[in-house]
């Protein structure tokens, strides 16, 4: 493994570390549970339950939140609801299943990082 890729996993490691002790999740912390939690958090209601549909949409609003600064995606502004909404502003790369993982463990990265989490 090259150096890029030791500590983007050393630092994956340390924020499902983080999750695990702040949120305690049932089962094992993953990308897309962490993307939930992104997804809550940017919606701003607070945690409860959601539907099975509610909970796609907070997948997607995370993913289009983590993948703003890259510049795919820019927020348009709330429904009478309040809920985020995302226009796509460039189409997203074509990569290998690999890869997008990749790329969106760096784009949650940043996200934490720029929430400036003293734990991080």
């Amino acid at each position: 493994m090259e150096h890029n890729e030791i500590d983007l996993s050393e630092r994956w490691l340390k924020l499902c570390r983080y999750i695990e002790d702040n949120f305690q999740p049932e089962g094992e912390v993953n990308l897309d549970g962490i993307l939930f939690l992104i997804g809550v958090h940017e919606l701003g209601m607070g945690a409860r339950k959601f539907s099975k549909d509610e909970k796609l949409n907070l997948l997607h609003i995370a993913i289009c939140t983590v993948l703003q600064p890259y510049g795919y995606y820019r927020f348009e502004g709330l429904d009478p609801e309040g809920w985020p909404h995302f226009e796509l502003v460039e189409p997203l790369p074509v990569l290998k299943p690999g890869e997008q993982s990749r790329m969106m463990k760096e784009a949650v990265l940043r996200y934490f990082d720029e929430l400036e989490l003293d734990a991080l």
